[in-house]
């Protein structure tokens, strides 16, 4: 049996079980998994993340599904990404007073 991503916590460090349910498609399920992952603590600031292939994989999801879910979290703030290092829990994972009142007004 090969080794997942989502249920190895001793890759990452935490237990990464991902429900991929509610409304909207998959990257949506996804993106909201992660993020609540993130808020709630689940995943600790600096946490590396795995690479789209391994989660994509692990989840049975097309490899994009993965990469635009961190994309678009990596844009709200909720993570970081460096070509080389990976994709990993931004070190402040809540978006600023100042963006989000930015993107309200806009």
């Amino acid at each position: 049996m090969t080794e997942s991503w989502v249920n190895s916590a001793e890759r990452i460090g935490v237990d990464l079980h991902l429900e991929l349910s509610g409304p909207g498609g998959r990257r949506a399920a996804l993106t909201r998994a992660l993020r609540e992952a993130v808020r709630g603590g689940r995943l600790a600031p600096g946490t590396r993340l795995p690479p789209y292939r391994s989660l994509a994989a692990d989840l049975g999801v097309a490899r994009n599904t993965v990469a635009d879910a961190y994309a678009e979290l990596v844009a709200e703030g909720w993570l970081t990404a460096r070509q080389g290092s990976g994709t990993r829990v931004a070190e402040r994972a809540r978006p600023s007073r100042q963006a989000a009142g930015a993107g309200a007004r806009a």
